[in-house]
């Protein structure tokens, strides 16, 4: 192999730096969520005692929403970092999330697809507790696109395991 090969494949590999900028500004986002969802919950409070009990539910959905979605952050946070930049390091009094050491990209894309529709799930739930303020072709489309993404997380998921017992099959026969 050619210094010159040697060199372009050191320079693509160190590439993969440049995606730390974006993991970094992804943890800003993460701390916006946060804020965000504190501030709703501050709000909210002074308004306890005069909640109903639908409006409580509603809260509670939107609060969940942004944790999914704070949870969908820092998942792409840490396996994207993880898979593409390089390991992450934890001090020894640290566990390693068992859910870290397992996600591989094909992991994390099922875990994206799932965690997008369990949102848009729980958008349509709030949606239909509010349905006198919704039109009937919003509320479709709400339904039409969660079912959409539930149907490709299974297409997904199953092409993953096609795929999965086409590469052990190939690795035993090898063997």
């Amino acid at each position: 192999m050619s210094s010159l090969s040697r060199g372009i494949e050191a320079v693509l590999f160190s590439g993969r730096m440049l995606l730390v900028p974006i993991y970094l500004a992804m943890l800003a986002l993460l701390a916006m969520l946060v804020v965000y969802f504190v501030s709703e919950l501050i709000h909210a409070v002074p308004s306890l005692p005069g909640m109903t009990e639908k409006d409580l539910i509603i809260l509670t959905i939107s609060l969940i929403d942004l944790s999914l979605t704070a949870n969908l952050v820092m998942l792409v946070i840490l396996s994207g970092y993880e898979n593409f930049v390089r390991r992450v390091s934890f001090k020894e009094n640290d566990t390693r999330p068992a859910w870290l050491v397992r996600i591989n990209f094909s992991g994390l894309k099922l875990r994206l697809l799932a965690t997008i529709t369990v949102i848009a799930a729980v958008h349509l739930l709030g949606s239909f507790l509010e349905i006198n303020n919704q039109k009937d072709r919003d509320l479709l489309w709400q339904v039409v696109i969660v079912l959409v993404f539930a149907v490709l997380g299974l297409l997904l998921a199953l092409t993953d395991r096609l795929t999965g017992q086409e590469h052990d099959q190939t690795s035993h026969e090898m063997n």
